[in-house]
């Protein structure tokens, strides 16, 4: 109840005022990048026909599925009504015996950009150039906010299209933009729920918890810790989270499933309370049939109880990943009304205008007293948000359009 009245509800004009703001858009930004892309889906499309020797309809499950499974003789997965088949998580695992599924999936990707975002966006705009996304609060099962005509949170963040489309969300004239993100609030609250001593220690001292991972889990000094093995730690410190298994990781990574279930087992030597936090979780939700996050949000879980071993290894990763999402969910709620509450006393012309995920943008005066007493004022904030056993860090920056941030 309390979750309800006091954040949801309070959350509901927060969120219509920023709908009603809306953000601007410049579309001759995206205009231009409609021309590179549509060239860059032709140059696609040629080079797979090359590659396979005819044209065939690419956006065809039908015609892919003989292109790949009659002509090139992959090895199908997945059966559907229709055949086998094609999706996203069947190419990528083709894509390590055949060039073709990948040129697919990068084909699929930039159609599904120019359609859904390059072509699409600039017609939403009104009058002023600004557009307007509905947030829903009652879009997910762990409590994050959703938005939705347009979904801005499906953007991709890791890849420079992703940078090229949020490069067309600007600060109008006279304004700026400000972003702040949480850093790696997930394995924050990971570490406080866990009270994991070796976790706790990288975020209370502020190391690189991924650096610090990879060296405890390499056997290795901070200092010798390389790119790559700083990259397998994030994975899997990530995929912790969310019930990766060792052939998951063993794809993602490009190795042998024996060195991957390595991984994951050192993985939980070295942060062994996370692996009792976990088998607790598990058994709390078999005991009770719901989860909760540290705000008391309730989340029951079907299946948790099957005696079907796939249906309870799926209810297993959600029990584990819903205290963890869930509750950074609920914080960033948290701070969104406080930072509201606290730019309305300040009169500064400081506007939130979006949420994702574990970042806030705001649309700030372009003048440098207004900017620092903006960052002051919003990291204070976010970070006091909630007090955990471990410190919660926020990242700002600031700047014309939302493609210059991280």
């Amino acid at each position: 109840l309390a979750l309800f009245s006091d954040t949801e509800m309070k959350l509901m004009p927060v969120l219509a005022e920023m709908e009603l703001d809306g953000i601007h858009l410049d579309a001759q930004t995206l205009y231009d990048y409609n021309t590179e892309l549509t060239a860059g889906i032709e140059d696609a499309e040629n080079e797979i026909y090359k590659t396979v020797g005819h044209t065939f309809n690419i956006a065809s499950p039908k015609q892919l599925q003989t292109v790949l499974f009659e002509e090139r003789h992959l090895k199908p997965g997945k059966k559907t009504k229709r055949g086998y088949s094609t999706d996203t998580s069947v190419l990528e695992e083709l894509a390590l015996y055949d060039p073709i599924p990948k040129m697919i999936l990068e084909f699929r990707e930039m159609t599904k950009l120019q359609s859904t975002y390059v072509e699409t966006l600039p017609e939403m705009c009104d009058k002023n150039g600004r557009i307007h996304t509905d947030f829903v609060q009652t879009g997910t099962a762990t409590g994050r906010l959703s938005c939705r005509d347009p979904n801005l949170q499906n953007i991709p963040v890791r890849n420079e299209a992703g940078r090229r489309i949020r490069s067309a969300f600007t600060a109008p004239e006279g304004k700026v933009l400000v972003s702040a993100d949480y850093a790696q609030i997930e394995l924050v609250i990971l570490a406080h729920l866990s009270g994991d001593e070796n976790m706790c220690r990288a975020f209370t001292e502020g190391t690189d918890v991924h650096k610090a991972t990879a060296a405890l889990i390499f056997g290795v000094e901070p200092e010798n810790v390389t790119q790559e093995m700083r990259r397998t730690a994030k994975i899997i410190n990530f995929g912790v989270i969310y019930g990766m298994s060792a052939f998951r990781l063993a794809n993602d990574l490009g190795i042998s499933r024996t060195k991957a279930a390595e991984f994951i087992e050192n993985y939980f030597n070295t942060y062994s309370s996370i692996n009792t936090f976990i088998t607790e979780t598990i058994r709390k939700a078999e005991e009770k049939g719901y989860v909760e996050t540290l705000f008391g949000r309730k989340r029951p879980i079907a299946g948790i109880n099957s005696k079907n071993r796939l249906e309870k290894s799926g209810a297993e990763r959600i029990a584990v990943n819903t205290p963890v999402q869930g509750s950074a969910a609920d914080i960033v709620k948290k701070a969104m009304l406080d930072v509201d509450e606290a730019l309305s006393k300040e009169k500064n012309g400081a506007r939130l205008l979006l949420q994702v995920h574990d970042e806030l943008i705001l649309e700030c005066p372009d003048n440098p007293e207004t900017i620092e007493k903006t960052i002051a004022l919003v990291k204070d904030k976010m970070e006091n948000a909630v007090k955990l056993s471990v410190p919660l860090r926020v990242s700002i920056e600031y700047g014309k359009n939302w493609g210059e941030f991280h």
